[in-house]
């Protein structure tokens, strides 16, 4: 039987963590209840369960969330089995399937997993779909479209699936739901994972995109007052090596200006909370400092912020509040097109196709990397809220750019 063409779509199971949190949306129940198996029912609320916990990091919930749903479909419609019935060959199953799923399983666009309907209820999207199949920002601009039947997962997929499962199987463990950890039974993970010989080539701007770009902002700037808060982003993520999350607001917390403040010395530090909702202080330079002065001057405020301001460092044009991630990623975008047009007049081609691959966080990638040619590790690393020096080692290039100067040398007609 070929289970890919009478296989169920799935629908979502978990919606945003605000909603979570008041329990399960009718929909949902109505669904899993119309699944063969009555036990599911109970699974979805360990589920549920193990979820929650994760509510003090939103990139980490949605994490969790989106391999223990992709998990819970496959083990219920494909398998028509419980988590309880899962072996260590099922995981392999599940591996195997992860990596080329079925097209109806696959969607070319992130969406909601959850809408309104025209009675104001939370439904399931019709549009969502459990895998993604993506291109590139510059694919995207040169008019190419996500084709399902060419997904693939990346390493870095299969490495979330056996952490998150791992810790999601643990904790039903734990909660004396399950009586092994399936994942924990697979000796031999390196044949699905590659091991990496050298270190992953950060992904960063060169030189002389970072110098376009940033020229790019003071234009913009120069040109309306209302670009002075992109110019006051690109500051941020290049002075300040900041995550966009540690800018953004999310939940529970708004960056505020009052969040630079002088310390008993008078040195000025700007206080943010990290991954794994930590908070860290973050030396902010002179420049930085300058640049604060300028942002508020354009906004009618005083040049330097109070203790404890409240008002939103990136305050909403229209409305209450900070800007979000999608918003602050949008003020970016714009600077990086207008930085490319420049190259691409001037003739910096290969700059200019290289900068359409840039993201958000290639700023911080950016940051770090010219950081630590001037900057103890250490320094760097606490500023940037890095565990250890080894991530911080990451965006130190002497030893390849050493290693790449010596192969020039080599000749295909020996002397």
């Amino acid at each position: 039987m070929n289970t890919k063409k009478t296989l169920l779509v799935p629908k979502p199971l978990f919606d945003t963590l605000d909603f979570l949190t008041e329990g399960h949306m009718p929909c949902v129940i109505q669904y899993v209840t119309a699944l063969p198996n009555s036990s599911f029912l109970n699974e979805l609320d360990a589920c549920r369960g193990f979820l929650l916990n994760y509510g003090g990091s939103l990139d980490t919930f949605n994490t969790y969330r989106r391999e223990v749903e992709r998990v819970l479909h496959w083990t219920w419609l494909v398998q028509n089995k419980t988590l309880k019935e899962l072996k260590r060959d099922d995981i392999r199953a599940y591996i195997d399937f992860s990596n080329t799923p079925p097209v109806a399983w696959i969607a070319t666009k992130k969406v909601s997993r959850f809408v309104e309907n025209q009675q104001g209820e939370r439904v399931q999207n019709k549009d969502w779909r459990p895998y993604v199949a993506c291109i590139s920002k510059a694919q995207r601009h040169e008019g190419y479209l996500p084709n399902k039947n060419q997904y693939q997962m990346s390493q870095a997929g299969i490495q979330a699936i056996f952490s998150v499962l791992s810790t999601f199987f643990t904790y039903l463990q734990q909660e004396e739901y399950l009586d092994i950890n399936p994942v924990s039974l697979i000796r031999q993970k390196k044949q699905y994972i590659r091991r990496e010989q050298t270190r992953k080539v950060t992904r960063k701007l060169s030189h002389i995109q970072w110098l376009y770009v940033i020229e790019t902002a003071e234009r913009m700037a120069s040109e309306n007052v209302e670009n002075e808060r992109i110019l006051f982003l690109m500051t941020a993520f290049f002075l300040l090596g900041l995550r966009i999350s540690e800018l953004a607001e999310t939940k529970g917390r708004i960056p505020h200006m009052g969040d630079f403040a002088p310390d008993k010395n008078g040195l000025w530090w700007f206080t943010t909370v990290g991954k794994g909702n930590k908070i860290r202080d973050v030396a902010v330079p002179d420049s930085m400092l300058e640049a604060l002065k300028r942002y508020r001057k354009a906004r009618d405020m005083l040049s330097l912020p109070a203790r404890e301001e409240s008002t939103p460092l990136l305050a909403k044009q229209r409305g209450h509040g900070g800007l979000g991630t999608r918003h602050i990623r949008n003020l970016v975008q714009q600077c990086f097109d207008r930085a490319i047009y420049r190259l691409q007049q001037e003739n910096k081609l290969d700059e200019a196709q290289d900068l359409a691959h840039a993201t958000v966080h290639w700023l911080r990638h950016t940051a770090i990397s010219h950081d630590v040619e001037d900057r103890p590790r250490e320094h760097v690393r606490d500023d940037v809220g890095h565990e250890s020096s080894t991530t911080t080692d990451r965006y130190i290039d002497i030893d390849r750019i050493a290693r790449h100067e010596s192969a020039q040398k080599k000749k295909l007609k020996p002397d």
